[in-house]
């Protein structure tokens, strides 16, 4: 019998079983995708902001993820109707408040890359790819799962608890029958890639872009190759072969910033976007973690940075319980307290965040966007804009609840 049995391979899951191990706790890993095809993922977030580097640090994986990715440590926002820059903010002020003072820009597939490297090489971590879950029978100590393999055979897992890390369509929280409160926008969002240097039109490296008619983000990648991606809404009668065809790709980047030569797209999808939150992240021996127990809108980067905070806030209680004798009602902390963030902190700054962007009343953007002037001007009100933005302020905030 294993201690915990992590349902899926993603950042979360990852992170949380490597944090598990690193202090003694035995780990089973399961995930459905095999080494043939794990890094065929579509192409997902990848801001990691201070709060989650740090969490990066303290499990081996930040050298290596630098490497990976660049350091941003600007960003701006921008009003699109006039193509003027608003604001700007530095995470130099975070100086005195963290050991990384900047983002980094590495896409998820590269961190999930490096930490499964990393996870196989680690004792205490028994990894089954090409595994589904099925589903899962709590006793008096411990679950007991059944699984298959991609080829279809039945298998079985015990532990003591399960965590289930697999998304948004988690089986475990299924399993649980745990409702997942909350709304799916209407419109969906399109991301473009485009190979072209935005530089050189003043953008920095990461840019949040108002318009009350199409707002969009724009965010730079190392690759290879070096990218931009560039988000935008669309109506939600269009159609997603239309919107997604060459020549409408291409005419929406001529309209967000013309230019006499063709755009070199590289890519391109469109995803639905969800505001959702599990009514509860605990039942019993089985709790939830990451998009299991909640997503959210993109713009931000807080629905992976959150995600890993949630796998590391519940490693070190698992690890109290497992190793120190604490008693299991801090699991019952766990979920207050990545629940209150989960509402309080990353769905309404997403949910603020989008509507900010498309904002169509002229007077509120006017507030908007002078707000945004006053923060970015006064060094005070600019760290404390930053310790939110960046979640420093978040995990504080978690650890008051008791």
């Amino acid at each position: 019998m294993q201690d915990v049995l992590v349902v899926g391979a993603g950042p979360v899951g990852l992170c949380l079983s490597l944090a598990l191990a690193q202090a003694g706790v035995s780990v089973t890993l399961i995930e459905t995708l095999g080494d043939d095809n794990f890094l065929d993922q579509v192409p997902r977030a990848g801001t990691n902001h201070p709060a989650t580097l740090e969490m990066y640090d303290r499990l081996g994986l930040y050298p290596e993820l630098e490497k990976r990715g660049f350091i941003a440590p600007k960003f701006q926002y921008w009003d699109r109707p006039t193509q003027t820059m608003v604001a700007e903010f530095d995470h130099a002020l975070l100086g005195n408040d963290t050991k990384f003072p900047y983002v980094l820009q590495c896409e998820r597939i590269k961190i999930v890359e490096v930490a499964l490297a990393v996870a196989k090489q680690t004792p205490l971590i028994d990894l089954h790819m090409r595994t589904t879950l099925d589903g899962f029978v709590q006793h008096g100590d411990r679950i007991v799962a059944t699984a298959h393999t991609e080829d279809g055979d039945e298998v079985q897992f015990t532990a003591r608890y399960i965590v289930g890390t697999e998304g948004a369509r988690s089986i475990v929280r299924k399993e649980l029958d745990i409702e997942f409160e909350g709304f799916t926008y209407p419109d969906r969002t399109l991301n473009i890639e485009v190979a072209y240097d935005f530089r050189s039109h003043g953008y920095e490296d990461r840019n949040y872009i108002s318009d009350p008619v199409e707002w969009s983000n724009l965010f730079r990648w190392i690759g290879p190759p070096e990218r931009w991606r560039v988000h935008f809404p669309t109506d939600p009668n269009d159609d997603p072969d239309v919107i997604c065809s060459p020549e409408a790709l291409q005419a929406r980047m001529q309209n967000f910033l013309p230019n006499p030569r063709d755009y070199t797209i590289l890519g391109s999808n469109l995803y639905t976007v969800h505001q959702r939150v599990a009514a509860k992240f605990r039942g019993g021996r089985a709790l939830l973690a990451g998009d299991s127990a909640h997503v959210n809108s993109p713009i931000g980067g807080m629905g992976l940075n959150s995600g890993v905070h949630d796998a590391i806030n519940l490693a070190d209680k698992l690890i109290a319980i497992l190793h120190e004798g604490a008693d299991e009602a801090l699991l019952d902390r766990y979920d207050r307290q990545r629940r209150h963030i989960a509402i309080q902190h990353t769905q309404a700054q997403t949910i603020r965040n989008k509507r900010a962007l498309a904002e169509k009343d002229p007077e509120i953007r006017k507030r908007n966007q002078d707000e945004l002037r006053r923060n970015a001007e006064d060094p005070a009100r600019a760290r404390a804009f930053l310790r939110r933005t960046s979640l420093l302020d978040s995990i504080a905030e978690a650890e008051s609840i008791t």
